[in-house]
Formats: structure tokens, C-alpha cells, sequence
């Protein structure tokens, strides 16, 4: 790993073109419209009155996977999506032009042998207006490329769980498909697609994106604590725990106080915790 290339990585600003196909693709990859005969999801799979997914704003501006270039000296095949964060100031547009701008917060470094952490965020910005839609924001687990000398910083300290009962349980099944078609909004990684590349890196087959199975949370938060109000839902934070396999059930618990939702997402079939320490806060 290269610290100072890596810290100053400069990114180009993307300027992307949202359009009403776009927006319903996101949600059909989340399975929105499960129901075609429910008018509250259908509000989020069809042109006459849609809403956007507020979790739609990951894939807004995305500057692709980065770490693959060879300048950067990562070692990508052992890269882990660690934790994601949102913040939306404003309802996400359907159509329209977005400039997304990335930078790198911080990089942590947790030893020889330990890994590393990259701390990476962009502002998501309405191109005729200038105002500021979204931020969002990840860490990523770097486990080949730790003891390169840096600090070794913490970085947002989890959302704690209620030692309660759950008031919500909700099961979303997905697709075998489900990969295939998340992928059309923007990550392209072979490993949701192609066998062989899956067998490689340790999966008996392809899995789900684990930013598809944040947006399944943001889907099942909205179903069970706002009645499908996207306006609602301004923040969603989760660490990834484990991979979701497509056509597997997910499980999401949901506790209600203060104004917000904590959560955590598992797979009875295989009792693995796949989501955990999630928090989605509420206008």
C-alpha cells in the first residue's frame, strides 16, 4: 500500500446522468414491486408518481472500484466493504444531472499481519442547483496491506442494539437473479456474476453486492417503521458482517426509539448475522 499516494488520491468528479429508468432498475434490484398490486411499493417501480429509494444515493457519482488500479499497491482481492454510512439533506431527485465528489478521510493503520482501514467519502450534489443532496460515506477493509507505518485511527464507533425484543421482524426474499439485476445500477464486479471468479476468492458461487443488501435494509425499514415515506428516512448506517448468497431469505430486526431505527439483518437458513450495529434515523 502506497500511504501517500493513496491519501491524496485524486478523483475525478463524475457527472452522471440520472433518469427515470435508472431509479426503477435500483429498486427492482431490490425486489421493490415484490406486490405489483401494492401501490405503495409500486410508487417506487413506476414513471406515474415515482419516488426515489433514498439508499439509491451509493450508487449516485460512484467513482468505480478504485483499488484496483495498480498505482494505489493495494492488495484488492482482499479488500472487504467494512462499514457504510448516509446522510440525505434532501429528498433524492428521479431524473436529473449529479456530480458526485470523492475524497479520502483517513487511513487507518492496524498493524503487520492486521490490515488496514481506508476511510472514503463523497458528497452527492444537484448539478442545476449546486445544493448538496447526500453524503455517503464507507470504510474498507484492507487485509493484506497493514504496517506501513501509519496511525492507527478509530473510526465512527457502531450503533448499540437494544437488549429487547425487536419491534419489527421482517423477511425479504430475494431472487437467484438478484445480483444480476442489482448490478445494472452500477457495480460491475465479476464476482456477482461469474462463477469462476466467485470460486477463486473462496464463495462456492456468485453473492449478492453487499451495498444490495444495505439498499434490502432501507427497503425494509421503509415497509416496517415509515409506511413507505422515502421522505422520511434521512440517514442509514450498517456494518457488513457476512455475504448474502442470492435466492436466501433475509431476516431484518428492527427496534424503534428516539426517532430512529436500530436493526441487524441474518439468514435463518445458515443462523449468520450479515448486517449488524445499523441505525437509520428518521426526519
Amino acid at each position: 500500500m502506497d500511504f501517500e499516494e493513496l491519501s491524496n488520491w485524486d478523483f475525478a468528479e463524475i457527472d452522471q446522468t440520472l433518469t427515470e429508468r435508472d431509479t426503477i432498475l435500483y429498486a427492482l434490484g431490490l425486489g421493490f414491486g415484490e406486490d405489483p398490486t401494492d401501490k405503495k411499493e409500486l410508487a417506487y417501480v413506476y414513471e406515474d408518481g415515482l419516488k426515489a429509494v433514498p439508499s439509491m444515493a451509493v450508487t449516485m457519482g460512484y467513482p468505480g472500484f478504485w483499488l484496483r488500479d495498480p498505482k494505489t499497491g493495494v492488495n484488492w482481492q482482499k479488500v472487504l466493504h467494512g462499514e457504510q454510512w448516509l446522510d440525505i439533506y434532501k429528498p433524492l431527485p428521479t431524473k436529473g444531472r449529479i456530480i458526485g465528489r470523492t475524497k479520502i478521510d483517513f487511513i487507518s493503520d492496524k498493524g503487520e499481519g492486521k490490515g488496514a482501514v481506508i476511510y472514503q467519502s463523497r458528497d452527492i450534489i444537484d448539478a442545476d442547483t449546486g445544493d448538496k443532496l447526500a453524503r455517503v460515506a464507507m470504510s474498507a477493509f484492507c487485509r493484506g496491506d497493514g504496517g506501513f507505518g501509519g496511525e492507527n485511527k478509530a473510526g465512527p464507533a457502531p450503533a448499540a442494539l437494544p437488549d429487547r425484543a425487536p419491534d419489527h421482524v421482517c423477511d425479504i426474499e430475494t431472487l437467484p437473479r438478484q445480483a444480476l439485476i442489482y448490478r445494472l445500477s452500477g457495480d460491475y464486479n465479476p464476482l456477482h456474476a461469474d462463477p469462476d471468479v466467485a470460486r477463486s476468492v473462496g464463495f462456492d458461487r456468485p453473492i449478492l453486492h453487499g451495498l444490495a443488501t444495505y439498499g434490502l435494509a432501507a427497503r425494509a425499514i421503509l415497509k416496517s417503521s415509515l409506511d413507505y415515506d422515502a421522505s422520511r428516512l434521512v440517514g442509514l448506517d450498517v456494518r457488513f458482517s457476512a455475504p448474502v448468497y442470492p435466492g436466501e431469505t433475509v431476516r431484518f430486526e428492527i427496534w424503534e426509539e428516539d426517532g430512529e431505527a436500530r436493526f441487524r439483518a441474518s439468514i435463518p437458513e445458515r443462523e449468520v448475522l450479515v448486517l449488524n450495529n445499523g441505525a437509520a434515523r428518521f426526519a
